[in-house]
C-alpha cells in the first residue's frame, strides 16, 4: 500500500494475520481500475522524515486472467513523478495477495481488509524485516474521500496499533502522472 506499495500485500497471511480478515467476497474485477491513496498509516522510523513530504499517489489495478494482479503506482518526489510496477500473485483466499519486493529482497502480504469498490478500499501491507512491519492505506477512486470514510480508515488504523502521528491523509498530487499518460 516503499510508501507507494498500494493496494495490495502478503506473506504467509493466514499463520501472520489471523485476526485479519479481506473484504467478504471479495470481487477482483470490481476491484480493478483507478485508485488513489489518500491515506497511509506506517510507523516505520526510516519513513518518520518524510511524513509531511507524501502526496496522495494514484495505481491502476489491472487484473489478469491467472488471478494475478499487475498495479501501477505513480508518486510525486522531488525528482519528479516517478512511477512503478507491481506484480501481486493471488493466494487461496480472495483479496489477499504476495509479491516479492526487490527493494528488500523478501515476500509481502497484502491483504483488502474493506471495500465498497466505487468510492473506497482500505488495505494492509505486511511484512518482517529486522521486526515486524504494517501499514494500513486508504484508496479513493477520486483524490477525496468523505469525512466518514477517512475517520473509519483512522479508527483502523489505530485498532491496529499505529500512534495517531503516523496516520496521515496527505495532499493531492499535483499532476502526477501528467493527464496526458494515464
Amino acid at each position: 500500500m516503499g510508501t507507494t506499495a498500494v493496494a495490495m500485500v502478503m506473506l504467509c497471511v493466514m499463520m501472520v494475520h489471523a485476526d485479519v480478515k479481506p473484504q467478504k467476497d471479495f470481487n477482483l474485477q470490481k476491484f480493478a481500475g483507478r485508485w488513489y491513496r489518500v491515506g497511509l498509516a506506517y510507523d516505520s522510523p526510516s519513513f518518520v522524515p518524510y511524513r509531511d513530504k507524501i502526496k496522495a499517489s494514484m495505481g491502476m489495478i489491472t487484473p489478469l486472467a491467472n488471478g494475478n494482479v499487475n498495479l501501477t503506482m505513480w508518486d510525486a518526489t522531488p525528482l519528479g513523478c516517478i512511477s512503478k510496477m507491481y506484480q501481486y500473485e493471488r493466494t487461496s483466499v480472495p483479496g489477499q495477495f504476495t509479491y516479492f519486493s526487490t527493494r528488500h529482497s523478501m515476500v509481502k502480504d497484502i491483504t483488502v481488509v474493506d471495500t465498497n469498490y466505487t468510492d473506497y478500499a482500505v488495505v494492509l501491507k505486511h511484512k518482517v524485516f529486522h521486526r515486524e512491519y504494517t501499514q494500513v492505506a486508504l484508496y479513493g477512486r477520486s483524490q477525496r474521500v468523505r469525512n466518514d470514510v477517512i475517520q473509519k480508515f483512522k479508527a483502523f488504523a489505530l485498532s491496529r496499533g499505529f500512534p495517531r502521528e503516523s496516520i496521515l491523509t496527505p495532499p493531492p498530487a499535483e499532476n502526477c502522472p501528467a493527464s496526458t499518460s494515464v
